[in-house]
This record gives C-alpha cells, structure tokens and sequence, in this order.
C-alpha cells in the first residue's frame, strides 16, 4: 500500500502571530497606561481639562478594542482590528494637530497630545505598524485562500 503525502498548504500568518505578538504587547501597555492614567485624571480634577481627559479615556478604550481583536480569531475580530486602529491613526493626528495648532484646548496632556509625545511619539508610531500588519496578514491569508483553492 502506498501513502502519498500531499504537502499542506502554507498556513495562514494570524494577526497574533510574529510581529502581531509584538504590537498587542505594546497595545496592552498602553491600554493600560491611557486608562490609569485617565482614571486618575477624571477621579481627582476632571473640572480642569474635560476634554484631555475624556479624550485620555477614549484611547484608552481603542487600545484594548485593538489589543483584544488582534488577539481574537476570525474575519469579524479582523474588521474591529480595522476599525479601532483606523480610528486610533487619525484620532493621534487630529488631537496632535489641535494641540499644537491651539493648545489652550488642552491644558493637560493627553495620550495623543502633541502626537504622543508623552509616550515617547509611540501613539503616533504604533497605528501605521498596526495597518502595516493587518495589511499583511490580510495578504498572506488571500494568497492562502488562493492556494487551497488551486
């Protein structure tokens, strides 16, 4: 009797996988950082900069959405992937631009203030590396779809 062994076809490159193990770190900490950060902000003088610090506690929210759906399988977690860092990679360049363009909309930084400089310039960084690897990932899964189909 003879087996014949067929190879298996590549496998996909998840969203958590390689470089995208990497970004949900850096998502996590940030996610983390932005919401102690906002919290302590809103619980102890929220009266002195609402909209820094409700915009502190927007980001905070965007980066566990994309933090949870870059871990999360499947093509709906993808979209929220999409969305949230889309959403993260002009909220960073609005903010940045007012608040260097009109500073006294911000009397407290926020995390996206002066495009993350806070954190480094990290918030200003960390979205197009997310689109970047989406992109790729979203690649590698159609030349895999391709493949099985073939």
């Amino acid at each position: 009797m003879t087996v014949t062994v067929q190879p298996s076809p590549r496998p996909r490159a998840a969203r958590s996988s390689g470089i995208g193990r990497l970004l949900i770190a850096v998502y996590a900490v940030l996610a983390l950082g932005a919401a102690g950060r906002s919290a302590v902000q809103i619980i102890e003088r929220f009266d002195t900069a609402p909209l820094a610090f409700t915009l502190s506690a927007i980001a905070a929210l965007v980066y566990f959405v994309a933090t949870v759906a870059l871990i999360a399988p499947g093509k709906a977690w993808s979209r929220v992937a999409w969305a949230a860092i889309g959403f993260e990679a002009v909220g960073v360049l609005i903010v940045g631009a007012l608040s260097v363009a009109m500073p006294q909309l911000f009397p407290e930084a926020t995390v996206w203030s002066f495009f993350g400089m806070g954190y480094l310039f990290i918030p200003l960084v960390l979205p197009w590396l997310g689109l970047w690897w989406l992109a790729t990932v979203r690649r590698s899964e159609r030349v895999a779809a391709a493949a099985e189909a073939a």
